[in-house]
């Protein structure tokens, strides 16, 4: 039975969401039931990875383009994301997607994800389309369903609408992978920043969908574009790799505000430099990289505070939403490090990071920084210098910390794509610093990849008439909007943009600054 939109849902997705999931919007949520093996023979077997475990995918919502039009201007932050994406030329129609993939230890586990096919009359919404593979950003709710894009209670449903808008309603082909532990994955963690596992989980996705197509009456073009935020950044170029390394044709990848040189980033939090959103990241960083070598810690006290370590390891994602999480008393919402930690912020705007009832003890503190002073990583200095982001070494370092050699063993800075790249994000983000897009082209540079095949787009660089000049106007537009709609004193309002920079602010611009690159890829024949 096909379900229309209620437009009065959308709209309130659209007021009362974050952009993207790494902001912490709220949901509960239900368990989800792992597929079951397949029966062959009246033997049961399990499916190989890239199966499709649904091959028909079931439709969640399907919007002509007018309704779509109609929702997204019926809201401020709606009509921004179309100022972004542009007037929907496509209606979107949604699949929900399950799959088969692996683990972290190479288990072998569904995981589910949705295919957004563009709908309509337009000749750009019909015939053989590119895909648009897209990576989420980071959901600490294990309820995460992309599909769901016009339930409320749904963490995923704001990131849903804006893909949808800036890609399929455009007339590209969506393919979004919930990822491994998530929504009806049994796997009961997240393989978070594990480059493998992370790969191979986005190939996984695509094949799956691709094997799909037919019986929903779409056709893929061939051209294949990869992109993600954050998380999901991080993800896209874990795929682009994955696939380079697997003879899987690609078009051109756009890894967004991403992670990407992680240990650069990991050893910047011991130096006073830990991220907006430590407090989460943290827990799934550590149990996915255990899950990964084993050597992370002994015990999770070796790493957490008393007050948190028990069932850390088991705690993300969750049920419960990160507010939840932060009233009920098991994770702390900002106090990453002690108030009085050494090393301590490095500068002002990081003294959110440090405070009462933290999370990291001092003693994990002390061992981390001493490592990082011990065993420097050439490529890791912030802020940054003209050799650490040109060297053709950056890893060239050997730490004895489990948590750093997990870092430089998941870092993307150890290959050379051999296909176009779009790295985008803004020079002041608190979330992920933007010294890790820098580091992660530096090093493509450095490697000899040629500069027409390497874009770099910081939004805060408003004085640059390039290709990206209107995602720049629109994200100063937005800041500035952000700044005037918050109250308080100066160093209040600076906290409320800095609060909204990564998860708010910076991903329809980038995202827009995606479409461009990909637009001028294939019209240049790529």
């Amino acid at each position: 039975m096909i379900r229309h939109a209620d437009p009065r849902l959308v709209l309130s997705v659209l007021a009362s969401c974050c952009v993207l999931a790494l902001s912490g919007c709220g949901g509960g949520g239900s368990g989800g039931a792992s597929a079951l093996p397949i029966a062959v023979g009246g033997a049961t077997t399990t499916p190989a990875r890239g199966t499709a475990l649904n091959t028909v995918p079931e439709r969640t919502v399907r919007l002509s383009a007018a309704e779509f039009k109609t929702l997204l201007e019926a809201d401020s932050r709606g009509k921004r994301i179309e100022d972004a994406a542009g007037v929907p030329k496509c209606g979107i129609d949604v699949r929900y997607l399950q799959y088969q993939t692996i683990g972290a230890q190479g288990e072998s586990i569904p995981a589910s994800g949705a295919i957004i096919l563009p709908a309509g009359t337009d000749p750009a919404c019909n015939g053989p389309r590119p895909i648009v593979l897209y990576g989420h950003g980071t959901a600490t709710e294990r309820n995460y369903d992309i599909s769901n894009l016009t339930n409320t209670n749904q963490p995923a449903a704001a990131e849903g609408l804006i893909v949808a808008a800036m890609f399929a309603a455009q007339g590209h082909i969506v393919v979004a992978p919930n990822y491994a532990g998530y929504d009806k994955s049994s796997l009961p963690y997240h393989p978070f920043l594990n480059a493998d596992q992370q790969g191979k989980d986005m190939v996984d996705a695509l094949k799956a969908a691709r094997s799909t197509l037919a019986a929903l009456s779409a056709a893929d073009s061939g051209a294949l574009l990869v992109t993600g935020y954050s998380e999901g950044g991080y993800a896209a170029l874990a795929a682009h790799r994955e696939m380079q390394a697997s003879g899987i044709a690609l078009t051109a990848s756009a890894p967004l505000s991403a992670p990407t040189a992680i240990s650069l980033l990991i050893d910047a939090s011991a130096r006073g430099f830990p991220p907006l959103g430590s407090t989460t990241f943290f827990p799934l960083i550590t149990t996915s990289w255990q899950k990964q070598f084993g050597n992370i810690y002994a015990a999770t006290t070796d790493i957490y505070e008393d007050a948190y370590a028990p069932g850390i390891d088991t705690l993300l994602p969750s049920y419960l939403s990160s507010d939840e999480l932060f009233s009920s008393g098991k994770l702390p919402r900002y106090a990453f490090f002690p108030a009085d930690a050494t090393p301590g912020p490095a500068n002002a705007s990081e003294a959110i990071n440090y405070g009462a009832n933290n999370l990291v003890r001092q003693s994990y503190l002390t061992r981390w920084a001493n490592d990082v002073q011990a065993s420097p990583c050439p490529g890791n200095a912030l802020p940054t210098t003209t050799a650490s982001i040109n060297t053709t070494a950056p890893l060239d370092c050997v730490p004895t910390l489990g948590l750093r050699k997990a870092a430089v063993a998941n870092d993307l800075r150890n290959w050379l794509p051999q296909q176009p790249v779009l790295m985008c994000g803004g020079a002041n983000d608190p979330t992920v610093n933007f010294a890790s897009s820098l580091a992660t082209a530096g090093y493509f540079r450095a490697r000899g990849m040629p500069a027409n095949s390497l874009n770099v787009v910081d939004l805060e660089a408003s004085d640059l008439a390039d290709a990206y000049a209107a995602a720049r106007a629109g994200f100063a537009q937005a800041k500035a909007q952000k700044r005037a709609s918050s109250s308080g004193t100066t160093a209040e309002v600076d906290q409320a943009v800095a609060l909204a920079y990564h998860g708010e602010l910076v991903p329809a611009y980038c995202m827009q600054s995606a479409r461009v690159f990909f637009e001028r890829v294939l019209a240049a024949g790529g």
